[in-house]
């Protein structure tokens, strides 16, 4: 390995092992929070779609398709068990008797807020043991790992 820890060849970025121990460190925290709220049947495409509904809607599938970037009939996929577990329901568009909005059942938002809740406890118990300067470290980090969220352009 080079003394810069393989940075590009510009300079400019992460090291290649800094990107590695980043992935290897979401990937596990990622994989702890899934657990942590015992929700295992709910996999990720459906909770998100699950919090897209209850942020956006009602709205239609395709909107739902739209905000979580995928097609419609894999949309169709995610939403169906939502509907059948009784956490998404279907009603009657007023403006277009042809097509449904997909909003949030009492029974989702009580889920959706109990998994949230369930994930927030681990790092929140975890962060306990941080030093105070640790603490700071991280939350100053927190903006830099927002930014990788984005999409370019």
């Amino acid at each position: 390995m080079s003394a810069d820890g393989d940075r590009s060849a510009d300079g400019d970025g992460l090291s290649a092992e800094a990107v590695v121990r980043l992935r290897l460190a979401i990937g596990r925290l990622h994989r702890q929070l899934v657990r942590a709220s015992g929700d295992q049947d709910l996999t990720a495409a459906r909770l998100s779609a699950l919090a897209r509904v209850k942020q956006h809607g009602p709205l239609r599938l395709g909107e739902l398709a739209a905000h979580e970037g995928v097609a419609v009939p894999s949309m169709v996929r995610t939403v169906t068990p939502l509907v059948a577990d009784g956490l998404v329901a279907r009603t009657p568009d007023p403006r277009d008797g042809r097509s449904q909005l997909l909003a949030p059942t009492p029974l989702g938002l009580e889920t959706l807020t109990r998994i949230r809740r369930e994930r927030t406890a681990l790092p929140a118990g975890r962060g306990t043991r941080l030093t105070p300067e640790q603490c700071r470290a991280l939350e100053a980090a927190l903006p830099v790992l927002e930014l990788l969220l984005e999409e370019p352009g």
